[in-house]
């Protein structure tokens, strides 16, 4: 089925977007348990296998019974585009409206969700043929994590990384470092790498705390440059994205 097919045959599909610690996961699960809706993951770091904690992939518990998809897909290393990810995500918005469920694609990788809302196409290479933003496509309704003042997003990253810091995630970095090594973009990419200086004794903890807190910093600042170049976004703080959806819900159920 070609993506056009697919998109044509889907109902109204929910994104929530925001930078890297901004709350998308947690309310896109109370959505989904609200509305009966499925998670499409659009997050590049939490498509590899293995890297649960220092990606912040949501766990059994916090998802609740909540289906998510797009986690785990490729090991470390493994190419994956983000043409094969409009072309996975499109399947599962598909499924999920066939099923009679609301899908609800989460994250925070800007090209991710424009391939997917803007209809990117591809060359056979995964090269993007074109970069021109055109209309977004009627059945995407898209709600962003407003985060102003910075202060707000800092302390929530700060949070996450003090929480995330312990014996979990230093087992988890040393079996990612003698499965894969240091040769992927994946491993280089997350907080993997302060980690593993941190256990070979050559950076101390709290410094290693604190250059991990800056890498999601940068990512966070990047993510919401990219953002931003999007007039369709519906920004909201956090405790707003809640009702806005529901309403969007009711409002389509009653056409």
């Amino acid at each position: 089925m070609k993506s056009k097919d697919i998109l044509a045959s889907s109902n109204k599909t929910i994104v929530i977007l925001g930078p890297t610690g901004s709350g998308k996961t947690g309310v896109a699960i109370e959505i989904a348990k609200e509305i009966g809706g499925e998670i499409i993951s659009a997050d590049s770091r939490a498509i590899y296998k293995g890297m649960d904690i220092g990606t912040a992939k949501p766990t059994i518990a916090e998802m609740d019974g909540v289906v998510h998809y797009g986690l785990d897909l490729v090991e470390p290393g493994e190419r994956f585009t983000v043409a094969d990810w409009k072309e996975y995500a499109e399947q599962k918005i598909c499924s999920i409206s066939a099923s009679g469920k609301v899908p609800i694609v989460a994250g925070g990788t800007g090209l991710y969700i424009d391939a997917l809302v803007f209809g990117y196409s591809f060359t056979q290479d995964a090269k993007l043929k074109y970069t021109d933003r055109k209309e977004i496509d009627p059945r995407f309704e898209i709600f962003g994590i407003r985060v102003e003042p910075d202060d707000q997003l800092r302390q929530r990253l700060r949070q996450r990384i003090d929480k995330m810091f312990g014996e979990e995630l230093f087992e988890e970095t040393k079996m990612l470092v003698e499965k894969y090594g240091w040769d992927s973009q994946a491993m280089k990419s997350n907080i993997y790498w302060f980690v593993w200086e941190y256990l070979q004794g050559r950076m101390g903890l709290e410094e290693a705390k604190e250059r991990s807190f800056f890498e999601d910093w940068h990512l966070a600042k990047r993510q919401m440059t990219w953002f931003k170049r999007n007039e369709e976004i519906n920004w909201l703080e956090l405790e707003q994205i809640k009702p806005a959806v529901l309403k969007c819900i009711q409002n389509e159920q009653r056409k």
